[in-house]
């Protein structure tokens, strides 16, 4: 009853109200849009790349990652993907190159800049992942060439050429959707595409391992009833690994009068919030792009023929459950966990904020000594939480070869799935969340006393 009168509050916010229809009608149009086959494709003809990406646990990921539109040859085939990736490229240019240094010390204005110079590195990036995608898309369906796919009366270089513009611009469209969702919505556009891309593709998974379970020695109900059990221990564990922060007490001075003369005493104390993971799931994303290397050299011309190649094709080249894909993805999760952690983690920065507000921690000296001990907390907390992030991200394939788990539902075991979903989950509630404590109204993720609303 109390959730029921919660979204009954939610529904008596006007602007929020607003805010959760425009969201969910531009997802909607985000998700119709992913149906849709490129102008020229004979859609019949698709099967084959779908039954491709299947084979293929890489491809699948991304295929997820874009809601099945990469499967369908659709315009929007490319997702958000490479609105991430100039994202990503952007944070990290940014340690080095002084112009981008420069607005990010300028506030709203410099962050707009850099928004625009993202915008257009992601077009980039899609004008050499569009011709890409075109070109495999004949071998990725088992077809001798792209005329073969094409319905009749279309030019394979028309198609090209058009093809390329419409992905394109079907990318630049979804990074306007997610920008808008950010901007007049509520929760993080980028990240809500992304989400929904995922979640289109978990009632089908469930499904096909509720098939298999349910026929004769599949492990029947009671098997089933386990692995539910186990998922929502897994998004209990992902929401841990989300919240956790360890607090650092800080004591703020406070100048009083007292008689001809004013003495310092201690002002109201504060905590600073250092996450258990303060990288999200880039160290993931980082670890999967350099996966790849592997099974790429493996299948160089050079080493194709050997044993070593083979061994590379065979253990990195698409087998994401295979024992050395996980150990190393592991380990480079936990490099790229510190690594990540430490360039977006200001530490001076916040002793100096600290220091220029009266701040202290008590024990420690404002300024470099502050900035020292808080490195040092971080560096502490990064070990457990990037071993934890590793284990998760690891686990889907302990779920597949170890429960037995079909791979597609074995995926929403953990790895960057899941915790994109929690992530993103707890962000948009969170932001409902304080809507509904503004307007005096119990609030999605902590209880209290019912309070009336304000006329």
């Amino acid at each position: 009853m109390k959730f029921i009168d919660t979204i009954k509050n939610i529904w008596k916010i006007d602007e929020l109200k607003n805010r959760i229809l425009l969201t969910l009608t531009l997802l909607l149009v985000y998700r119709f849009g992913a149906q849709v086959v490129l102008p020229g494709i004979d859609a019949s003809q698709l099967a084959g790349l779908r039954g491709t990406v299947g084979e293929n646990n890489l491809l699948s990921l991304l295929s997820a990652f874009t809601g099945g539109a990469f499967s369908n040859a659709s315009v929007f085939a490319l997702g958000i993907m490479p609105y991430i990736s100039a994202s990503i490229v952007v944070q990290l240019m940014g340690i080095a190159i002084p112009y981008l240094q420069k607005l990010q010390k300028e506030g709203e204005s410099g962050r707009r800049k850099i928004n625009q110079i993202t915008r257009w590195l992601t077009i980039a990036i899609c004008l050499l992942q569009a011709p890409g995608y075109i070109t495999a898309l004949p071998s990725l369906s088992g077809a001798s060439g792209i005329g073969e796919l094409l319905a009749a009366g279309f030019n394979p270089t028309t198609f090209y050429v058009s093809s390329v513009m419409i992905l394109v611009t079907g990318c630049v469209f979804a990074m306007w959707l997610g920008e808008k969702i950010t901007d007049k919505g509520i929760g993080n556009g980028i990240s809500l595409l992304i989400m929904v891309g995922i979640i289109a593709s978990l009632p089908v998974s469930f499904a096909q391992n509720l098939t298999s379970r349910l026929e004769a020695g599949g492990g029947g109900p009671i098997l089933i009833l386990v692995e539910v059990a186990l998922w929502f221990v897994i998004i209990l564990l992902s929401v841990l690994l989300v919240m956790a922060v360890r607090q650092i007490p800080v004591s703020y001075a406070r100048r009083t009068a007292s008689g001809a003369y004013e003495k310092n005493v201690f002002g109201s104390r504060q905590y600073i919030p250092l996450k258990l993971n303060a990288s999200g799931v880039m160290p993931i994303i980082f670890a999967q792009a350099i996966m790849f290397v592997p099974g790429l050299i493996g299948g160089a011309s050079f080493l194709a023929d050997t044993a070593t190649g083979q061994w590379l094709q065979q253990e990195f080249g698409g087998n994401i459950f295979g024992f050395w894909y996980n150990l190393v993805f592991g380990l480079l999760i936990i490099v790229f966990t510190y690594f990540y952690t430490a360039i977006t983690v200001p530490t001076n920065k916040m002793a100096d904020d600290l220091k220029r507000s009266g701040g202290f921690i008590a024990g420690i000296r404002p300024g470099s000594e502050t900035a020292e001990y808080l490195d040092k907390i971080m560096s502490q907390i990064t070990l457990p939480g990037s071993i934890f992030l590793a284990l998760i991200a690891i686990f889907p394939a302990v779920a597949h070869k170890l429960i037995g788990i079909q791979q597609g539902w074995a995926l929403f075991y953990g790895g960057t799935s899941l915790l994109i979903m929690v992530g993103v989950a707890i962000d948009t509630m969170q932001q409902v969340n304080s809507y509904l404590l503004n307007r005096h109204y119990d609030g999605l993720m902590k209880s209290g006393k019912n309070r009336k609303a304000v006329a």
